[in-house]
């Protein structure tokens, strides 16, 4: 009767990201390729999703995680009293309620190994989640989530969101990649200011009375203190790339990600592309960074070489999987593998190959968004009065501008790129990150027309690709990705460059409304040189999900760049 139970949750988990509008019957001309867009249909699924696509702690569906193996597991933080309707899901839904060992002051407070299984990570709120095998509330993609609700006049589900960010950075440490325990390690980009202005700026987030006024601006009290400690995550020794003043991603678990569990292939395949490509790592030995020797089944002399040089196949079992003709991978690439996930951009060449070595690089996307965050905390420290305070992050932001202009401006190319501390050099790989400083405010008036003037390296029929390299990744060239084209065109629009932003607003809502008209569903990424959901991707995430909250969300907010009607503070 348990297993049963438990079949019945892991198919509500898939089945509830796609139901109604993700799985609603076809007519039989919906998969034919070339069918006429019809963007009132797009809207309908889009208006229909966010129902679908929202969780919260009391509905079976929310926990269960198709990930891993794991029975469904709610953890509650151990200062935070499990609220009856959560005790009570224990005989509801099968699950078990457990408590976290200790409180959590920062991330890595907690091990994910320290626990005895895998699970849910407790939030006050209800969210939206991508979709798929995604069900869970995300650290990035909420901010994007975030502008569509807004958009759809969804107001307290948006807010709802943000406070539980703001529950996160209380109880869990930061905001988390996502709420489950194996993130209990890493973050996100940080767009957690952007978010709060979201919801305080907008005049439905509070009741319009005195009363109202008096909670919006106690709730941007709270909201700024929280923000201030997750900011806190981004300045610990382990995120400074080196001397730069600049921060870079990093992950403070160790070995494969837990998470990749359901993909069993995914780090073999990895070793299998370097073995026959030795000269592509920097044009070094292949093995000299990534790989170390090792066989399928070590016996205990060589398992503990491995959890040194390697990982602990005793523990992990995606590490005991991550084999391939006579190599694991080396120390070093997991580390590089995990901060390029909190990233987001899992996987691309960007750094290396499936970005092995991204806590080398000072990234111009995660400088650009702690330089908003700055500013944004330094914008709610006037609002809150606080003028000293106002100052303090005027001069940190000031600071960061300074070092993204020494490391990550490349005046001669006209394009802003990633540095590599370690070598000291900027890297040449063109990326569509060199658009986020234009969205963050960081880049002058010249430097703006510089990067416009390169738009070719990303512009493609279907909106703005990742990159100008095809390396089989899901976050190289041909694909867009709708986070990615809303910073582009938010930024080319705050710019000045509004014929540019409303060109590709257009470009990427075509591409998106051929994908619906071709199979009745909107998804997490798009061909944009082919104009449509066509993908196939060599190595990691090959599917491409359906749902999807953050192009549902962006799709929205196209509309409103294409009409002329976006709304400049928040966005």
């Amino acid at each position: 009767m348990k297993l049963l139970r438990l079949l019945l949750l892991v198919f509500a988990a898939i089945g509830m990201s796609c139901a109604r509008a993700q799985e609603a019957p076809q007519p039989a001309s919906a998969a034919a390729t070339g069918k006429t867009p019809d963007p009132a249909a797009t809207l309908a699924y889009i208006h229909d999703a966010w129902s679908t696509l929202t969780r919260s702690m009391t509905e079976c569906h929310s926990l269960v995680d198709i990930k891993v193996t794991a029975h469904p597991i709610l953890y509650m933080p151990v200062e935070v009293p499990a609220p009856p309707e959560v005790s009570a899901l224990s005989e509801k839904c099968n699950v078990k309620v457990a408590t976290l060992p200790r409180r959590i002051e920062k991330l890595g407070d907690v091990r994910p190994e320290e626990l005895p299984a895998a699970g849910l990570l407790y939030l006050p709120y209800p969210y939206v989640v991508p979709g798929g095998r995604f069900n869970e509330m995300y650290g990035w993609d909420s901010y994007f989530i975030l502008l569509g609700l807004e958009a759809d006049h969804r107001e307290a589900l948006a807010k709802g969101m943000v406070d539980n960010f703001l529950f996160e950075i209380e109880h869990y440490g930061a905001v988390l990649n996502a709420n489950r325990t194996y993130y209990l390690t890493r973050s996100q980009p940080p767009f957690l200011t952007s978010m709060i202005r979201a919801v305080y700026e907008n005049p439905a987030s509070f009741a319009a009375t005195l009363a109202g006024r008096t909670e919006a601006r106690a709730w941007l009290e709270h909201a700024y203190t929280l923000a201030e400690k997750d900011y806190s995550t981004w300045t610990r020794p382990e995120h400074k790339a080196g001397m730069t003043g600049l921060a870079r991603y990093f992950d403070y678990g160790t070995g494969p990600v837990p998470e990749m569990a359901d993909d069993s292939t995914y780090y073999a395949d990895v070793i299998r592309w370097l073995v026959a490509n030795p000269k592509a790592v920097s044009g070094e030995e292949a093995g000299a960074l990534y790989l170390v020797r090792g066989t399928e089944h070590p016996n205990d002399e060589e398992a503990a070489r491995l959890k040194l040089t390697s990982c602990d196949v005793k523990t992990s079992v995606v590490c005991t999987r991550a084999y391939a003709d006579g190599y694991r991978l080396s120390r070093d690439f997991y580390v590089g593998d995990r901060a390029m996930r909190e990233s987001g951009f899992d996987p691309s060449f960007r750094f290396g190959p499936f970005s092995g070595s991204t806590h080398h690089y000072a990234p111009v996307c995660l400088n650009s968004l702690l330089y908003r965050y700055e500013r944004d905390l330094q914008h709610i420290a006037l609002v809150l009065g606080k003028g000293t305070e106002a100052a303090r992050w005027g001069k940190k932001a000031q600071m960061r501008n300074a070092a993204i202009h020494r490391y990550l401006w490349k005046p001669q190319q006209g394009v802003f790129g990633d540095y590599d501390f370690l070598k000291h050099k900027s890297s040449d790989y063109a990326y569509i990150s060199s658009l986020y400083p234009l969205w963050a405010g960081v880049a002058s008036r010249e430097e703006a027309k510089k990067v416009v003037a390169k738009l070719n390296l990303f512009e493609r029929p279907g909106g703005l690709s990742m990159s100008n390299t095809d390396s089989g990744m899901q976050w190289d060239e041909p694909f867009g990705w709708a986070p990615t084209n809303w910073v582009g065109v938010a930024g080319l629009q705050s710019a000045g460059f509004r014929d540019d932003a409303k060109r590709l607003a257009a470009k990427w809502n075509a591409t998106v409304d051929q994908g619906f008209a071709n199979d009745g569903t909107i998804r997490e990424k798009y061909n944009v040189v082919s104009g449509n959901a066509n993908v196939q991707v060599s190595a990691g995430y090959k599917t491409n999900v359906i749902g999807f909250g953050w192009t549902n969300a962006v799709y929205l907010k196209m509309r409103e760049v294409v009409a002329g009607q976006m709304r400049q503070a928040a966005d």
